[in-house]
């Protein structure tokens, strides 16, 4: 695509959106597990719709934990407190189904003085960064997030009182030379109490949202911008939609820039490499990229169930790396240690940090001390030992 414009999309989506419900809801449970007990097993799977939460999965665990109260506390936090929107923390019913893991996939990751502990799983992970933003995210997701979680501050802080949580937003950056250069479309539906207008809504966001959003000089008078484009968006949330885990995994990651291995992250403890190598591996193209070893960066991860070290690294630099991509391969193999259990110690795994992640992607953030994966700590040692 080099050498020409063109325009990519992504979307988000605000923690009242119903798999959002779902996914805050399954890593409340994980946070509940491990604070108990950090060596918990979860594996769990929430749905909800019209008045009802369904707690569902696999947990091995020496903690005891009210899931009805867990779910209840985060429906709240989440600002679905009123009954007459047709879902509310006090009035759904919550019904659980949990038992433990299968032994079969317990003995490939039980760590013991002749087995090293193992991937909760066959599969592969990706993980991506890129200069766009100082996040070095790709624009159209970071963009996204930041409209999502502004449209949360507006609603919390009461700026803006008709706002209610569910809500999506969508961005379209024009690309020059693989440059984002300015805000093609803008989409914002956001859930919104009866009485107010689209007329106001779409005022009061264009004056109080977008420009604290995007960088000056990005939304021109060109800049294509729809507020709830259907003209209503009243019913909303898990009355409006049934909310299920693990289905944003693209709003998780990077909004369709780069590649997917399809598990998701929410509900996972992290012997699940679907989760933890996927950190790993946005950790390992993150720091190629701030050590100035490439513009762009994708890394694929593979692993066998109840194997250690990975199957696979793969590096692409799509043609950006100042080193050829299989020695930046050999680099991430002598600089990274790759094994769920280093992952998961390195990155500090087994602290109730989870529920924070289900919010607004699992990346790009800056609360390092959360985020473990997103810091920059091998960079230094990445460019020199490349020798540039």
């Amino acid at each position: 695509m080099s050498g020409r414009r063109y325009l990519f999309t992504s979307e988000a989506v605000t923690m009242g959106h119903p798999d959002k419900v779902a996914d805050q809801i399954s890593d409340a449970v994980l946070d509940a597990y491990i604070a108990g007990d950090p060596m918990s097993r979860v594996a769990c799977e929430t749905l909800v719709t019209t008045g009802l939460v369904v707690i569902a999965g696999e947990i091995t665990s020496k903690a005891i934990v009210d899931l009805p109260t867990v779910a209840r506390q985060t429906i709240a936090e989440i600002g679905y407190t009123d009954p007459a929107i047709g879902f509310d923390a006090n009035s759904c019913g919550v019904i659980t189904s949990v038992h433990r893991q299968s032994p079969d996939i317990a003995q490939g990751v039980d760590e013991t003085s002749s087995h090293e502990q193992g991937a909760g799983d066959q599969g592969m992970m990706f993980g991506f960064a890129c200069r766009e933003t100082k996040e070095l995210m790709p624009a159209p997701i970071c963009f996204a997030h930041r409209l999502v979680q502004g449209l949360t501050r507006l609603r919390t802080r009461k700026v803006l009182p008709y706002l209610r949580p569910d809500g999506k937003t969508q961005v379209t950056v024009e690309y020059e030379n693989n440059k984002p250069v300015r805000i093609h479309t803008i989409v914002v539906s956001t859930q919104h109490h009866e009485k107010a207008t689209q007329k106001r809504i779409k005022a009061d966001l264009v004056k109080l949202l977008i420009p604290q959003t995007f960088p000056k000089g990005m939304v021109d008078g060109e800049t294509i911008i729809h507020v709830n484009p259907t003209g209503r968006f009243v019913m909303g949330g898990p009355h409006g939609d049934t909310g299920l885990t693990g289905r944003k995994i693209i709003v998780d990651t990077y909004g369709g820039r780069g590649s997917h291995g399809g598990g998701c992250f929410s509900g996972k403890d992290p012997s699940k490499v679907d989760r933890s190598a996927s950190y790993a591996a946005r950790h390992i193209a993150k720091n190629i990229v701030a050590a100035g070893l490439a513009d762009r960066c994708e890394v694929q991860l593979s692993y066998a169930i109840g194997v250690a070290r990975p199957i696979s690294i793969n590096v692409c630099t799509e043609g950006t790396g100042r080193l050829p991509d299989e020695k930046l391969e050999a680099l991430v193999a002598e600089l990274w240690d790759l094994r769920p259990r280093a992952i998961i110690d390195h990155f500090r795994l087994r602290r109730p940090i989870f529920k924070h992640t289900a919010r607004y992607g699992h990346l790009g953030h800056a609360n390092l001390d959360i985020y473990t994966w997103e810091r920059t700590e091998k960079a230094a040692a990445l460019h020199q030992a490349a020798g540039l």
